[in-house]
């Protein structure tokens, strides 16, 4: 069986979380988040974030969080914006679309957006009321592309938003990895600071599924609740989600799990770059994207499962390699050995 740098969700779950939902399977609780694992995952997270008055709800998947956010706190003239690599526009069916909201794309290579692209968009919807309103700017660190914001870009994005009335959302399906990347500067508290709402993308990051919704805007957290209730999002049992969650918030779990995968990916990435590979994006999270020749991926594609994500020309493409939390040291040396052999 070839193994597969696809995606970083083909694993269950880490084995401590695994032992929890087996220690507490018996054990009666409180059903639709009330349960005492769920708080006390809800504490750690406020804790973590030295954010005492944030809301926080946990929901079962990324595109499940982004729908139920981007729906609830908009109006239904109101519409985000997104960089036109967002989760938002390309991999989500059209789920916002779905709910009456507009989504305004603004192309960028890295993913990751300034101010100076939102005035833009600003700009151009100011014949009201025959457009609809931006409301929510829309980022995800990291990015599609495994690029990552740092606090000054962060800063800046939030300062402006705020300048113009605007919702910061994070997408932080990723956002473990994100945060522990080498060159980034953001913390855990900082993203709780400068955004409306973010999540916390467990799914990729070692849990069997869930993401944490955290509302740092106080006008937003009136009434969520009934929004995750409407969209089929609240759990009867929901202590499953909440284990999790307690997990991987103890001990810094969660952030050991995303480093790591970092790490692996580094491995891969610094033995390409020695062999003189170029790079779609120089990213420094679990997601590297090489641009290599049509023969050599042919040879890798004997070995390993990842996706081709774009072709460059008659002989080269770049592809897209993701590593996970239980990424071993023997897939990436079989890679890097390859790699060392036919380059």
């Amino acid at each position: 069986m070839k193994f597969s740098f696809k995606n970083d969700y083909s694993e269950g779950c880490h084995p401590d979380i695994l032992q929890a939902l087996l220690e507490h399977n018996l054990n009666q609780q409180a059903g639709y988040g009330e349960d005492e694992y769920s708080k006390k995952a809800k504490d750690l997270v406020r804790e973590k974030m030295r954010n005492p008055d944030a809301d926080i709800y946990f929901v079962s998947g990324g595109t499940q969080a982004n729908l139920i956010v981007i729906s609830s706190v908009l109006r239904p003239y109101q519409c985000a914006v997104s960089a036109s690599t967002g989760h938002i526009l390309n991999n989500e069916t059209g789920a916002i679309e779905a709910t009456g909201h507009k989504i305004l794309s603004i192309e960028k290579e890295d993913g990751k957006l300034t101010p100076e692209d939102i005035i833009q968009v600003l700009e151009s919807h100011r014949n009201i009321p025959h457009q609809v309103m931006p409301k929510l700017v829309y980022i995800s660190n990291s990015t599609e592309l495994g690029t990552v914001y740092t606090l000054k870009e962060l800063e800046d994005l939030s300062t402006f938003c705020k300048e113009n009335n605007l919702y910061l959302f994070m997408d932080g399906a990723r956002l473990g990895h994100g945060l522990t990347s080498e060159i980034s500067d953001l913390t855990l508290e900082k993203v709780a600071e400068l955004t409306d709402i973010f999540y916390l993308g467990g799914t990729k990051n070692g849990a069997l599924i869930g993401e944490a919704i955290v509302i740092n805007n106080k006008e937003l957290q009136q009434d969520f609740a009934f929004n995750i209730k409407q969209k089929g999002a609240l759990l009867a049992k929901g202590r499953l989600l909440g284990i999790q969650f307690m997990e991987l918030m103890k001990n810094d779990l969660y952030f050991d799990l995303a480093g790591h995968a970092n790490r692996q990916a580094m491995k891969m990435k610094n033995a390409m770059q020695e062999r003189g590979v170029q790079f779609l994006s120089d990213t420094y999270t679990n997601q590297i994207f090489p641009i290599l020749s049509h023969e050599l991926i042919e040879k890798l594609a004997q070995k390993f499962d990842f996706y081709v994500w774009k072709k460059m020309n008659d002989r080269f493409s770049a592809v897209r390699l993701i590593t996970s939390w239980n990424t071993g040291d023997e897939p990436v040396n079989e890679f890097i050995e390859i790699i060392n052999t036919e380059l």
